[in-house]
């Protein structure tokens, strides 16, 4: 069976996409986006769904299978994605394991609780060029261990 790239693309930069386009070329995986409608994303493998709250996660999560690579900066569908036997990276280049997430979540839950109190949380820092470079190499190690495993 051929090896699956997920992404969850409403979140996920441009460069990551370009980069994933280009690894694919090498790696021969099927490259899937997701996304809602009001996201143009150029990629012959997309799935279009609606703009309701988690309908990119659970398309996500039906079309994945165990040993799949989902990219996603979502912490809650990160832990979905490991729970059902697969990887999962950020387009920030973090490889997530379930050793830290369940103090994720609760960090989570706890950024949630203070902006529902109307207080603020820190966002996402502007994408450099480290970033590209800490993402593509966390990438090519999953892709390895995707292609060893298969």
């Amino acid at each position: 069976m051929k090896a699956k790239v997920i992404v969850d693309a409403d979140a996920c930069p441009r460069s990551c996409l370009a980069i994933l386009k280009q690894e694919q070329v090498k790696y021969q995986y099927r490259l899937l986006t997701v996304a809602s409608y009001n996201h143009q994303i150029n990629n012959d493998d997309h799935i279009v769904v609606d703009n309701q709250a988690d309908a990119a996660d659970i398309a996500i999560i039906n079309s994945m299978q165990p040993g799949d690579l989902v990219i996603t900066q979502d912490w809650g569908l990160a832990a979905l994605v490991l729970a059902k036997g697969g990887l999962a990276l950020s387009p920030a280049g973090r490889i997530y394991n379930n050793e830290q997430m369940d103090f994720m979540l609760e960090e989570r839950s706890l950024k949630a609780k203070v902006r529902r109190a109307g207080g603020k949380t820190k966002g996402v820092s502007a994408r450099r060029l480290e970033d590209d470079q800490r993402f593509h190499r966390s990438l090519l190690k999953l892709l390895e261990t995707m292609m060893n495993c298969s």
